[in-house]
């Protein structure tokens, strides 16, 4: 637990350090919560919404976005949706009303 805590503050991610425990990333959230561990909230800037539109426009899946940038699946999706960029399907279609 204090290996998990000390590497949180020493700047890991949750990501990383729930990889490195093999617990999910919420499971580390919720110990470190309990612990009084103040979250660290990290979006994306600019720069990275320009990429990850890029990235998306180019065939990337939002899952691989996210794991590049470090972040949730649903922020990247929710960032691409701000810009308008429709959203696709798990078969790469555009989905049932997302379309613009």
């Amino acid at each position: 637990m204090q290996q998990l805590i000390e590497g949180y503050q020493a700047g890991a991610t949750v990501y990383e350090l729930g990889e490195q425990f093999g617990i999910e990333r919420r499971t580390v959230s919720t110990i470190l919560h309990r612990h009084g561990v103040p979250m660290r909230r990290r979006g994306l800037s600019a720069e990275q919404i320009d990429d990850a539109v890029r990235l998306y426009n180019q065939g990337w899946s939002l899952a691989r976005i996210a794991a590049r940038m470090d972040v949730a699946a649903g922020t990247v999706r929710q960032r691409l949706h701000e810009r308008g960029v429709p959203i696709r399907d798990t078969q790469g279609q555009p989905r049932a009303g997302d379309a613009r």
